[in-house]
């Protein structure tokens, strides 16, 4: 995919090592995890702002539903450069 072969992670895992040291490879694998836990999790669950929104869209009658939709501009009409 990258091109990547086991040397070449190899030879990235060793600078790591001796930039951060044995230490600290723990915390940075924690937190590295949480990281990616916390991108999933914001990924598959939808907004509460947005989930609100549709509650209470389709609590409105149809009428006041297309209403309340924005007024489309003039598609048809070629922007202006002025």
């Amino acid at each position: 995919m990258f091109g990547f072969g086991w040397m070449e992670l190899l030879v990235v895992l060793a600078i790591v090592l001796i930039v951060f040291g044995a230490g600290k490879l723990p915390q940075l694998g924690e937190g590295l995890g949480k990281a990616i836990k916390g991108f999933k999790k914001s990924v598959h669950e939808p907004e509460p702002q947005l989930e609100a929104q549709a509650t209470s869209m389709q609590a409105l009658p149809a009428s006041a539903a297309v209403s309340m939709a924005p007024a489309p501009q003039d598609a048809g009409k070629a922007p202006s450069h002025t």
